[in-house]
């Protein structure tokens, strides 16, 4: 027999969907071109300005923003937007790899705390607490302080600090899953816990894990330019977000683009992130 779903059921689920979500529809569309536009700027910066980063131009110095020049000049002539462009890569790089570390180091420690119970459970949360217990930006700084600045150094010193928020919702999650039906009767039939988990529990951690990550990216790239700010990123001349707020404080009386503008470019990723974070959110929750 044919499984059709008529108009009206169709209407009717979309209306149960979208009643979950707390913005309309337009700004997810907004936030995913936002989002797209940082992947390409970080991928190929080349297709969005012609300009060299480093190019020096005294004679341009401090320019506002115009025409020729839409996010303005620095104090060396150099164009900002050109700048902001270019430091995607770098910003983007640091959070990608901040969320992966994050994701899977915490994703593991959930899990196999969550599943085997007992000792491994406590031993996984009390590093748990530890992490916890520091403050993110704090424990971050002392990571890039051991290992040195850059920018895969930044995002590990980000990731480190993530790996507990991520290790508890996916540990929540796999407890959760443990009791259920299916989790149990493959334990009682005489599958080993590896296979248990591996073919049982994983694979419903996707939807949990995307969630987590899509969270994290947000949290990252603040994370990212605040150090950046701090002066832990890459070494100048290399363009980053937070080091190119740093750079303007200096001029906020008579060039507040320096500050402002890049500023605006960080908060408009982040408030795109946490928004698309939310619709996976809300599709998870559809989906349960």
């Amino acid at each position: 027999m044919t499984n059709f779903v008529g108009p009206r059921v169709r209407d009717v689920t979309l209306r149960r969907f979208t009643a979950r979500w707390p913005f309309p529809p337009v700004a997810t569309v907004i936030s995913s071109v936002v989002l797209v536009l940082v992947l390409v700027a970080a991928a190929a910066p080349a297709l969005l300005t012609r300009s060299d980063p480093f190019a020096v131009a005294p004679a341009d110095r401090l320019q506002a923003p115009g025409l020729s020049h839409p996010f303005g000049t620095d104090r060396l002539g150099r164009d900002v937007f050109t700048r902001v462009i270019y430091g995607t890569g770098a910003s983007l790089t640091a959070a990608l790899v901040a969320v992966a570390i994050a994701v899977i180091s915490g994703g593991l420690i959930g899990v196999v705390a969550g599943y085997l119970g007992g000792r491994p459970d406590r031993v996984g949360m009390r590093i748990v607490d530890v992490l916890l217990a520091v403050p993110s930006l704090l424990l971050s700084m002392t990571v890039i302080a051991a290992t040195g600045g850059g920018t895969l150094e930044l995002g590990v010193a980000v990731g480190i600090a993530g790996v507990a928020t991520a290790a508890r919702v996916v540990r929540s999650r796999t407890l959760q899953l443990r009791s259920a039906p299916f989790v149990e009767a493959a334990a009682v039939s005489g599958w080993s816990r590896p296979v248990v988990v591996s073919r049982h529990i994983v694979p419903h951690l996707w939807p949990t894990a995307a969630a987590v990550a899509s969270v994290e990216f947000g949290q990252a790239v603040l994370a990212v330019a605040a150090l950046g700010f701090l002066g832990f990123g890459p070494p100048p001349p290399a363009p980053e977000w937070g080091s190119m707020v740093a750079d303007g404080r200096a001029f906020l009386a008579d060039a507040w683009w320096l500050t402002a503008l890049p500023a605006l470019v960080i908060m408009v990723v982040v408030l795109a992130a946490y928004r698309i974070s939310r619709v996976i959110e809300g599709a998870h929750r559809a989906r349960d």
